[in-house]
Order: C-alpha cells, then structure tokens, then sequence
C-alpha cells in the first residue's frame, strides 16, 4: 500500500523531493532518501535470499541422488548445508518483511505528484479564480442570515439538536427539510440521466479502507470511530464507493465504471467551533450526493473536466451563480493530483464560498487500495476522480439566499417543483 510508484523514488528522487516543496512539506523531504536507502537494503536483502533459495533447491536435489547411489555421508554433508541455509532463508525472509512494512509506512506519507499545471500556493487563499457562470447579483433589499430564514419558516431547531446530540447537529423541519430532500433527489436524477449508476453505499467502513482512500492527517481531522469496532463512519461517500473495489482485478471492457451515489456524511471539523456555528454552514452531518469514476490513466484528464461541469450545470439550473476555482498545492490534500472548488455566491455576504470540489487523485488510491485492470501486458492501476454532486446544507443555503424576496418567501427553481408536490415558493408562516 503506496501513495506512488517506488520506481519515481530509485530513478527520479529530485522530482519527489521538488513535489514535495511545491506542497509546503519540507518536513517530509527526509523521508524520500530513508526510503531509497531502505529500498536498496530490500532489494539486496531480497536477491541474497532469491539467490540462497535456488541454491537450497539445487543441493536438494543432489541429495536425492546421492541417497540413490548409497552415498549417505555425502548426503548427511549437504543435508547439514541445506537446514543451515535454511536458517539463513528464514532470517532473511524476516529482514525482508521488516524492512517492508517501514517502507510501506514511509511512502504511505509521500504526497502524490500534482500536476504541473497546478497553481503553486500555501493554502486556500491562495487558490484561482478560473471562471464564473451566472451573474453575481446584490438585491436591492437585505438579504438575512440563512439561520433567520429558516426561522421565518419555523424550520430550524438548533437547541433541541443541543439536547439530543450537542453542536454541530440540526433539526430540519418543514417545506426546508422538504426542500432539502428535493434537492438530493433532483440531483441523484440529475446524474442518472448523465449515464450514471445511481448506489446507496454502505455508510460505515473499515479502517484499511479509510487509510487507502486518504491520508491519515485527513483522517484523525475528519473521521468519527466507532467504539471497540474497526468502523468508521463516511464522511462521504467517494470513501465507500472507491472502497468497493478494494483488492479487484477490473476487465478493461468494464471501463469506466461511473457511479453516483447517496449518503449521510458524518464529520468532525476539528477546530471549526464557532464558526457560522448558530446555521448550518459547518455541521457534523448531512446529505450528499457524491459521484465517482474508474477509468483509464490517459481518459482521467478529459473526466476531471466533465464532472466539474456537472457541477456547474446543476447549480445553475437551481438559479445559483457559481465559480469554479483551482485549488493551489498547499490546498491539496496528500492523494490528490489536482483538484478545484466548486463555490457558489452569497449575496448576504457578497462573496463565494465552497458547496463542492472535484478531484483527479490519479492512480494513488487505487494502489493504496490495491485497484488493477487486467491486460495482456499485465496488470496496471487504473485512475479515480471523485465529485461532490450536492451537499444538502451548503446547497440549502446557497439556493434560500439566491431565491429570497423581499417580503421573506423563497422561490422554489423550477427544476425542484415537481419534488416539492408542485410548490411556487416556501411562504412565511
């Protein structure tokens, strides 16, 4: 299980290391010469122990003949040469494994090469505007606070969910919950018609899964454990869909395997508290749909750009500007080869901020995962993407700030009606 090729570390060090500070991690730059010389140690330890074994198998064979020919004191010579060379196998094929497992620990930390074409930044401020779609507009009348919107509709209560589960929960009720639901289901349509196979996954998954669809820094920051179980629960479901195919050896003909899906998303936003934390904004679960694709190395490119789209296309039929913008290399999470943002326009805030982002991770997970299509050249990793479709609460509050009138009614697009039993608007109560 590895993020990249070990080849890329014994013929091109340089290019790992210089990946490694475009990401701002020079803490990790270390890692890459323990990991050559570790590798070579390996390698050399593996041929001695290869090389000893076909010896043993070789002196084997002679004792045969040697036993046949009444020549037992030869054979007792050999048979003594042959159990210490096999004390020597063992203890090598130990080396081996030690030396393994810490290589295989090493490179687990060794981000993915990201494309050249990727902007070179610290973090998320750093990210670039690539293009909008839809006009950004300010009304002429005050847009509230979505929290109070919902409040207008008596649809949110935050102090029950206080009781029950503590912050960061909801209860959403009413025509919003309604809307809500509406949403995940125009979008799961939504990517049906784009020839997608609609999944509901499992929503709980094991840790070998968690480790091989992302790193562990995301891990300890995002995912919630059970207790006394080796489950965790999804944060979203690209982590269930991609582990599907854990361990497969996947046809060609079956390529590309493009799946969108449903779940609950379970979060822990570690060193989010207080942040927007009277709305939804940023909460430890909602609703997602996710889309995923399995494809071809040389078809990941032209994919990356078709889901994105996706993206735009929904939230635009929803009457929502969006824009799209290229996430930076100190953005980009460890397995990712390059990724963008999917924002939508606040005119409360007059600004964009995040409802979804699309990913190429290229082989990384697949090798993590242990992912391959068979061909007649032998075995290869094939290529995943990942993109958010929709996530209910972002999207919820994207669409009652972009539909707000002035007399506090919300506008129900168009594209949701016929989810919303034929419904025009979302009145005040």
């Amino acid at each position: 299980m590895k993020m990249i090729d070990i080849n890329l570390i014994r013929e091109n060090k340089e290019k790992v290391i210089e990946n490694i500070k475009r990401k701002f991690q020079d803490e990790k730059i270390h890692l890459v010469e323990e990991i050559y010389n570790l590798d070579k140690e390996y390698r050399e330890v593996k041929l001695n122990m290869d090389t000893k074994r076909a010896e043993k198998n070789k002196l084997s064979g002679e004792i045969g003949a040697l036993m046949r020919d009444k020549k037992i004191d030869e054979a007792n010579v050999i048979k003594e040469k042959v159990s210490k060379m096999g004390d020597e196998i063992d203890a090598l094929t130990k080396k081996e494994e030690e030396l393994s497992a810490v290589i295989k620990e090493k490179m687990m930390k060794i981000p993915n090469i990201v494309a050249d074409s990727v902007p070179v930044g610290k973090d998320d401020s750093e990210n670039v505007e690539i293009k909008r779609f839809g006009e950004a507009l300010i009304p002429s009348y005050e847009i509230p606070y979505h929290a109070d919107i919902l409040a207008k509709f008596n649809a949110l209560d935050k102090d029950a969910s206080g009781r029950t589960s503590g912050n960061g929960f909801y209860y959403l009720m009413g025509d919003a919950a309604r809307l809500s639901s509406a949403m995940i289901s125009y979008a799961r349509d939504f990517m049906i018609e784009k020839g997608f196979t609609y999944c509901i996954p499992p929503f709980m998954i094991r840790s070998d899964v968690v480790t091989g669809v992302m790193s562990f820094a995301e891990m300890d920051a995002m995912m919630y454990k059970i207790e006394g179980e080796d489950l965790y629960l999804i944060g979203t479901s690209e982590h269930s869909m991609i582990g599907k195919f854990k361990d497969q050896i996947l046809k060609r003909e079956e390529l590309p395997i493009t799946m969108t899906s449903y779940s609950p998303c379970f979060r822990k936003e570690v060193g989010a508290h207080g942040i927007e934390e009277r709305g939804i904004y940023r909460v430890h679960q909602f609703e997602k749909q996710e889309m995923i694709v399995l494809c071809e190395p040389e078809e990941s490119e032209e994919w990356y750009e078709r889901m994105w789209q996706y993206t735009v296309e929904l939230f635009r039929s929803l009457d929502i500007p969006v824009r799209q913008l290229e996430c930076c290399t100190g953005d980009l999470a460890d397995l990712k080869y390059k990724s963008c943002d999917i924002e939508a326009w606040s005119p409360r805030q007059q600004k964009f901020f995040e409802v979804g982002s699309c990913s190429n991770l290229t082989d990384a997970q697949a090798r993590r995962l242990g992912i391959r299509v068979k061909s007649d050249k032998g075995n290869y990793y094939l290529h995943t993407l990942n993109n958010t479709v929709l996530a209910s609460t972002r999207a919820l509050i994207a669409l009652l700030e972009n539909n707000y009138n002035e007399d506090g009614s919300v506008n129900i697009p168009e594209a949701l009606r016929p989810y919303m039993g034929g419904k025009e608007k979302i009145e005040v109560k």
